[in-house]
């Protein structure tokens, strides 16, 4: 009395936007940037932290004007980010070589 497995079905994997190039991606592929209920933006590498977020791939271009143009930051995440918030996140820059190695 054996029961008839359905075929697998392809694994749900969430898909998420980059701010900046507007691509989409794997949620995964992306780092996601929260503002904290008390107002502090920061890299949250679980993207499971309370907060607003936002997604921003890899690509070291979108990061360059992220971090040259705060507004872009402001507007994705509807606050004002302190040059102190952008040099805490210019830290999880990804280095150049891996935007090369995803093309």
């Amino acid at each position: 009395m054996s029961k008839k497995k359905n075929p697998a079905r392809p694994r749900h994997v969430p898909q998420r936007t980059c701010f900046v190039c507007r691509e989409k991606r794997d949620k995964r592929q992306l780092t996601r940037l929260v503002r904290t209920p008390e107002g502090t933006v920061l890299v949250d590498p679980t993207g499971k932290q309370n907060g607003r977020g936002a997604y921003l791939c890899d690509q070291v271009t979108c990061w360059d004007k992220v971090l040259a143009n705060g507004r872009l930051l402001n507007q994705a995440l509807k606050t004002s980010v302190t040059p102190d918030d952008l040099a805490a996140i210019a830290t999880h820059r990804p280095a150049a070589q891996s935007e090369a190695a995803s093309h």
